[in-house]
This record gives C-alpha cells, sequence and structure tokens, in this order.
C-alpha cells in the first residue's frame, strides 16, 4: 500500500470514529395508541429453563402468573395460576433500546431479534377448569422492580424472563362484566399514599421526552378503598412530563420526572383531576435506574467497565489519529521525517482521545412502551358518583 493510500485509509477511520462518537442514540419512536375491544393483561412468568431467544415455531411454553388478572373489579385469573402457551410463529422485532452497554458495544449488538408470537393460551384454574384466550404479545422482558427511595436499583430481581399478553375474554367462560362502582353516598375518596399499578401506553426517555409531553397509562389491577372498588382495572391515568434532563458530556446521566394528572374511569368520557407519583418501576435487570423519593427516574453513573471500555476506545483513536497526523504532515511537507513530526503527531492524537473521553454521554432513562409502573397518591382524590354501567364497550387501550 502506498502513502496516499495509506492516508486515505487512516483519514476514513479517524472520520469514522468522530462519527461514531459523536452520534446520538437513536430516538424512541412516538406511539400512538389505538382502541382494542375488551383487552385483559396478562403477565406470565417462566421458568429459569425456558429461553425465549432460543424459541421455535410450534413449541410449547409453560409459566404462571405473575400477578392476578381483572376485568373492571373482577379478578377473573389469580396470580400463580398456571399458563401454556404454544409458539405460532417468530417475528423479527426491533431491539428494544437501552444503555446497559457503552456505545462502542451497542454499535456491534443486533437491532433486531427474533421475538415469539402466540395466539391461542390455555389458563388452568385452581379449580382444574381450562380457560382457552385469545392472546398477542406486548412485550418479552428480563425485568427486575425498583422503588422510590431504594439506594441501588438491582432490587427485587425476578427469576426467569417474563412475557406481557394482550388476552381476549371468551364471554362464555367469563363471568359477565360489571362496571358499576359501589360509591359511599354518591362519592368515595381516594386517600393520599394509596398505590397503584399501571403499564405505560407509549414509550418514555430522559433523552428524547420533553416537558409538558402528555401521554396515558392504563390501570391494571383495582384500586379499593376498604372493601370498596374505587378504581377498576382499566381506569385510564393521564400523565404529563414535568421535566427532563437529557445525558450530557462528562457521562452525566439522564433524569426523569412525571406526574399523573387525571383520570377517566371505564365506560365514561369525564376526567377526575388527581396528583400522582412514581413509585417504582419494572425495567431492564441490566438497566442502571434509581427513583429518588420525590419520584424523580435518574439514571446512575457508569460503571468501571464502562469507563474502561471508552478508555480502550480512547487509546486507540489516539493511536490512530497519531498516525495519521504523521502521514498527512509528512505528505504535505517532503522534508518531515517521523522523528520531526512525532512530537505533534502525539500531541494532536492525545487531544483527540481527550475529546472522545470529554464527550461521552451519561446513562439515559429509558421506559419502553407497556413498562409496568407503581404509583402513589400524593393528594387525596375525590370522585363523584357516574352512572351505572353494564357490559360498555372499553375505551382503555392495551395496545
Amino acid at each position: 500500500m502506498n502513502k496516499p493510500q495509506r492516508i486515505a485509509v487512516c483519514g476514513v477511520l479517524v472520520l469514522s470514529s468522530y462519527v461514531v462518537g459523536f452520534a446520538q442514540s437513536p430516538s424512541v419512536p412516538s406511539v400512538t395508541e389505538s382502541p382494542s375491544e375488551n383487552p385483559l393483561y396478562l403477565k406470565v412468568r417462566l421458568s429459569d429453563a425456558v429461553k425465549v431467544s432460543k424459541l421455535h415455531s410450534a413449541d410449547n411454553v409453560e409459566g404462571v402468573l405473575a400477578q392476578s388478572v381483572y376485568s373492571g373489579d373482577h379478578e377473573l385469573f389469580p396470580a400463580g395460576s398456571h399458563v401454556h402457551l404454544i409458539v405460532s410463529r417468530l417475528e423479527r422485532r426491533r431491539r428494544a433500546r437501552n444503555d446497559h452497554w457503552p456505545w462502542v458495544v451497542q454499535l456491534f449488538t443486533p437491532r433486531h431479534e427474533n421475538s415469539p408470537a402466540f395466539q391461542v393460551g390455555n389458563i388452568l384454574l385452581p379449580s382444574g377448569a381450562e380457560v382457552p384466550l385469545k392472546v398477542s404479545v406486548l412485550s418479552v422482558a428480563n425485568s427486575m422492580e425498583i422503588e422510590a427511595g431504594a439506594k441501588s436499583s438491582h432490587t427485587n430481581a425476578t427469576s426467569g424472563s417474563t412475557i406481557a399478553l394482550e388476552a381476549f375474554e371468551p364471554t362464555e367462560s367469563l363471568p359477565q362484566r360489571d362496571l358499576t362502582h359501589a360509591l359511599v353516598d354518591g362519592q368515595t375518596t381516594v386517600a393520599a399514599g394509596t398505590q397503584g399499578k399501571i403499564v405505560l401506553l407509549r414509550d418514555l426517555s430522559a433523552s428524547k421526552s420533553r416537558p409538558g409531553d402528555t401521554f396515558q397509562a392504563r390501570l391494571v389491577e383495582p384500586v379499593r378503598v376498604g372493601s370498596v372498588v374505587a378504581l377498576p382495572e382499566g381506569t385510564l391515568f393521564q400523565g404529563k412530563v414535568e421535566k427532563n434532563t437529557p445525558p450530557r458530556w462528562l457521562s452525566r446521566p439522564g433524569s426523569l420526572l412525571v406526574t399523573f394528572t387525571g383520570i377517566t374511569l371505564p365506560g365514561s368520557s369525564d376526567v377526575h383531576p388527581v396528583q400522582a407519583a412514581v413509585a417504582g418501576a419494572e425495567i431492564d435487570r441490566r438497566s442502571h435506574t434509581r427513583i429518588d423519593p420525590e419520584g424523580h427516574m435518574r439514571g446512575e453513573r457508569p460503571g468501571a467497565f464502562w469507563m474502561v471500555v471508552n478508555a480502550g476506545v480512547a487509546g486507540g483513536l489516539a493511536k490512530e489519529v497519531d498516525d495519521a497526523t504523521q502521514l498527512i504532515v509528512e505528505a504535505i511537507v517532503s522534508t518531515a521525517t517521523d522523528v520531526s513530526t512525532g512530537g505533534g503527531a502525539r500531541i494532536v492524537g492525545i487531544c483527540a482521545s481527550s475529546l472522545f473521553m470529554i464527550t461521552r454521554h451519561g446513562r439515559d432513562v429509558v421506559l419502553p412502551r407497556f413498562t409496568e409502573m407503581k404509583i402513589t397518591f400524593v393528594r387525596p382524590a375525590s370522585l363523584a358518583a357516574i352512572e351505572p354501567v353494564s357490559n360498555a364497550p372499553r375505551n382503555d387501550p392495551v395496545r
């Protein structure tokens, strides 16, 4: 390889390093909620022996319900019920974005992965009866729970993968749904400190979400006041992004603060004002996110592995820039030698590697669509009585 060719190759390497180094993370796609008729939310925990990435069409998958399944104010299937699924086909899905690896590792990570699709699932009730359901996959995760105020993000790690499913209830097999709410004296009050479990209906992140952005979440378990169901499953929560800080230079992490300002009961279009904050979330167990007591979600600072990988890339970049600078100077100045250009080229290489390290962004806060979250009512919420509704169409989308 002659000298001009070496110069061209080194120039391409340097340019590629800078382009990759300054590239931002891919955008979080905006998801529009679309209604579906009478959906149920099922969360199935698979055993450790089941490897989702190794499944094939027609494989049998066994698991248990990680939490009870509700329809309105009825519990349809108790937690721990056995679930049998059959893989109908494999779908190629875009891999969920996560920042648990440095960018240089993500560069070589496949952007898509094979995910199993199911059409029919069977749930074995404690009575021995088997209930067939039409199902579709919402998400597949290997997650852990984080709680507000916990010092470490690695708390309550679950065993095995979990699959979130949308299911459609067979009316001939299940109790008739009844969305009538038992309100005391026409009104009930949800006390401050009451918690609820919701699932997000769109993506959120510290890097892409902006203050004022609105989103929706769906209640997946009824909220009770004593023996009264104040908020049935399917209640829609209206959320708003209050504050965000994108990941910044010097490996400073991002942060995200969201609140919930209103609710819409199933079968109603009225929005009742509430004030609720994030109390916990289920996230990828490799993520590094924590929640402070005020519900502010923050990325943790990069760990030792993160820094070692980036330092290695910085060292390689310094060497390439050093060599490229020498070749360029020697090509321009006919009297230049390796000895005369070595010192200046080394300085240029050190500057390039230092710039690379300075411009490294910290960890993001990423909440994919269908992330499960716990919320806490910050203030008491009084709900006015509504007209009883029975078997009404639902306006609470899962998908």
